[in-house]
């Protein structure tokens, strides 16, 4: 009677134990996928040039600025790309350190 209670115990034991063992992986699911927008980038977060998250309004409007450089001709869209590098390459150069 006492080793079968004992073996009974045991098993409710390791069965609550994995229990809580899946439920922090649903759990950190789900706090990953928000947090990571926090963690600055020295740390292991995203990129600064990542784009936005699929949901969001500057998602859409990142796609629809992708979509409007797609159908550029290649020459006109060498030329924005130069221009923009030029306008950010002017202000990093004023950056303190």
């Amino acid at each position: 009677m006492l080793m079968r209670f004992r073996s009974l115990s045991i098993a409710a034991v390791v069965a609550l134990l994995a229990s809580d063992l899946a439920g922090c992986g649903t759990v950190n699911e789900k706090l990953s996928a928000g947090m990571g927008d926090y963690v600055p980038q020295w740390a292991g977060g995203l990129p600064a040039d990542a784009p936005p998250r699929p949901g969001t309004p500057q998602y859409d409007a990142y796609m629809k600025e992708r979509e409007r450089k797609r159908l550029l001709p290649a020459a006109d869209r060498e030329k924005e790309e130069q221009a923009q590098k030029g306008a950010t390459g002017t202000t990093s150069g004023n950056a303190v350190r």
